[in-house]
């Protein structure tokens, strides 16, 4: 079924909120109104699985692995009405203007990632993807430390916050990271 037109829509927020179980349940919506759906994700997250798209709460679908934004272009069918990616921060900038190409064609394309890095700064082509989407969805985990509201993601390096000057991109899990609001949410300088 073809939609009447295209949109972005970007689910987002701190490691463990629910992104990629949104994500999911989006795209199951689709399939269920018959909607040609194809997902893809980062090659470099094979945290669960090589080729499925798995929340840390054990939610999974099928995914095709990419490596870069232009495996998109190359294993996109033709029949797909429905685009979902997964873990959008480890992908380039020439993202955006793919999502909004394929938007233009009338595809629906739906995105997930972090917002921000360990750093609590911009991840990747997520601020740019947040701000030309017509749905955004920020979704909030439970801080680590005071059970509230977590809009952070707090790095552990032997069990102490990372600091700055650390690599931004380490692919992990509980084990490396928690949720954190911001008064709890930490990077040393030194």
């Amino acid at each position: 079924m073809k939609h009447f037109t295209g949109s972005v829509e970007v689910v987002t927020g701190s490691m463990f909120c629910g992104k990629t179980d949104e994500l999911i349940r989006r795209l199951r919506r689709a399939t269920i109104a018959k909607q040609q759906v194809q997902v893809f994700k980062p090659a470099i997250d094979d945290r669960y699985d090589a080729i499925k798209v798995v929340s840390h709460a054990g939610t999974a679908l099928d995914a095709i692995p990419i490596n870069s934004v232009d495996d998109i272009k190359e294993k996109l069918e033709p029949s797909t009405t429905v685009v979902g990616i997964d873990e959008a921060q480890f992908l380039t900038e020439d993202l955006v203007p793919l999502v909004n190409e394929l938007a233009q064609r009338g595809i629906r394309v739906i995105i997930s990632g972090l917002d921000t890095d360990f750093r609590a700064e911009p991840f990747g082509p997520m601020p740019a993807l947040m701000s030309q989407a017509e749905r955004v969805s920020k979704l909030h985990a439970i801080c680590m430390v005071c059970g509230g509201a977590a809009s952070r993601t707090q790095r552990l390096v032997n069990g102490e916050p990372a600091k700055y000057n650390d690599p931004v991109v380490i692919v992990g899990a509980d084990e490396m990271y928690e949720a954190r609001c911001r008064e709890h949410h930490s990077v040393p300088r030194d």
